[in-house]
């Protein structure tokens, strides 16, 4: 019973604090010159470097705002997961 305890608890939280995540609307903007899903794909790419360059230089950020939003969301998480591995590095057994 510890175990689901746990597991509820960590979701609750989850929740508790995803409900404080939002997109402020001047985040959000459509044309043509604004970064969509392949820029997003680009800066999941490369963020372990922009954000060491963020350290040191103000004017390098991690994420494009404004950006489409949701389209650009989903490239740069699908960057991130692939320059890390995804889930297939997590997946392997510990020499079993």
């Amino acid at each position: 019973m510890k175990t689901a305890a746990r597991i509820a608890f960590a979701g609750a939280l989850a929740l508790l604090v995803s409900a404080c995540a939002s997109q402020i609307d001047a985040g959000v903007a459509t044309g043509k010159d604004v970064p969509g899903f392949w820029w997003g794909l680009w800066h999941g790419f490369i963020f372990p470097w922009s954000w060491i360059g963020s350290l040191f230089r103000p004017d390098v950020a991690v994420y494009a705002v404004p950006n489409t939003g949701g389209w650009y969301d989903f490239g740069f998480f699908v960057g991130i997961t692939m320059l890390g591995g995804g889930s297939f590095f997590g997946s392997k057994s510990g020499g079993n």
